[in-house]
């Protein structure tokens, strides 16, 4: 099995060649066809995630050295354990990643992104950056029908975050105007989710021209650059007075800090991205304007059938994507970093 793995942190990926794993149990083993670059993957690689204020969370402990990233995972079911269920051997699926330990009580309601054991491949169990992967079991493989595989990959980070987070502000949105901070690649796919969920005006904020023009040509009702002077002026008179909802999908101090500015009265706001920082905010606005700030984790496996199911119907428009061999992970990694990638990469083993 060929892997490429965190070696020490922020260091380049190592490739290694050992023995594909035989599966025990419940276990799926999934010869992987494809797996996404997400920006999450880089905080791991740094070994942290940035609080602000010269703290960080230290992420390292949470796995051994070296380590598989990757979490956007789609593949064929190649063997599977003598216990194994729900699927069989030449099945194509996405993975659903956010695996928790089956016991606790957020997994016992359905909600294994919420476990505070979990087992997320690519996270804290070894990933997609290689060609093969285990899977604890089969309930978490679903299938993607005539999507191309490297689009149906999206959908277990990009896909499954936006849409989690879309349903936290449909009340607000529905009818009205929906603000989009970020059009990186889970903002973008955030933009083509919310076209298939929601009746809503569609506004874009990102500060890359390139991905500004993205946005618009994915169907944004309207692009905006919040670095001008001008920006929340502009908002204020689209949504007149203020955005209903906007969904924070860069998670930094300047993103955040720009949608609760451009919120109007009882206007919520969904913190996804992990980017990095700390708010600075001023009290009296949330009692005064009534705002609501929340954040988004992911999604549910139920909320995951659900989003399977609006791709199935082919109401979800397709998210621009690239692929690239898997050797040149790396090099996408540090491409993620640099902000030069429109959409998704996908690597192909």
């Amino acid at each position: 099995m060929k892997s490429f793995k965190i070696a020490d942190y922020g260091q380049p990926l190592e490739e290694i060649d050992d023995g594909t794993p035989a599966p025990e149990g419940e276990e799926v083993l999934v010869r992987i066809t494809g797996c996404g670059v997400c920006h999450s993957d880089v905080h791991i690689w740094d070994g942290y995630f940035d609080l602000g204020g010269g703290n960080k969370a230290d992420v390292s402990r949470g796995h051994s050295l070296p380590f598989t990233l990757g979490h956007e995972i789609v593949g064929v079911v190649e063997a599977m354990g003598d216990g194994a269920s729900g699927c069989q051997v030449g099945d194509a699926a996405v993975i659903y990643p956010w695996i928790g330990c089956g016991e606790c009580a957020a997994c016992q309601s359905g909600e294994e992104n919420f476990c505070p054991k979990p087992r997320n491949l690519g996270v804290h169990k070894d990933g997609g950056y290689a060609s093969h992967v285990v899977v604890p079991h089969g309930r978490y493989l679903y299938p993607y029908g005539d999507v191309p595989l490297e689009l149906a990959a999206t959908y277990a980070c990009s896909g499954i975050t936006a849409y989690g987070a879309l349903k936290k502000v449909r009340e607000q949105a529905e009818g009205r105007h929906l603000l989009i901070i970020g059009a990186g690649g889970v903002g973008l796919a955030g933009l083509m989710i919310a076209q298939a969920m929601l009746r809503t005006e569609i506004i874009v904020a990102d500060i890359d021209p390139a991905k500004l023009a993205a946005a618009k040509d994915a169907g944004a009702d309207h692009v905006i650059d919040p670095s001008d002077k001008a920006a929340r002026k502009e908002i204020m008179g689209l949504t007149k007075g203020g955005a209903p909802a906007a969904v924070d999908f860069v998670g930094s101090e300047r993103s955040a800090g720009f949608g609760v500015g451009a919120l109007g009265v009882n206007g919520k706001l969904v913190v996804v991205g992990l980017f990095g920082g700390a708010l600075n905010l001023s009290l009296p606005l949330l009692p005064l304007k009534s705002l609501t700030i929340a954040g988004s984790y992911v999604g549910s496996p139920a909320e995951m059938r659900e989003l399977m199911d609006l791709v199935a119907a082919g109401k979800v428009k397709p998210l621009p994507v690239a692929t690239r061999p898997l050797d040149q992970a790396d090099r996408t990694l540090r491409d993620l970093v640099a902000g030069d990638i429109v959409g998704r990469v996908i690597l192909t083993p």
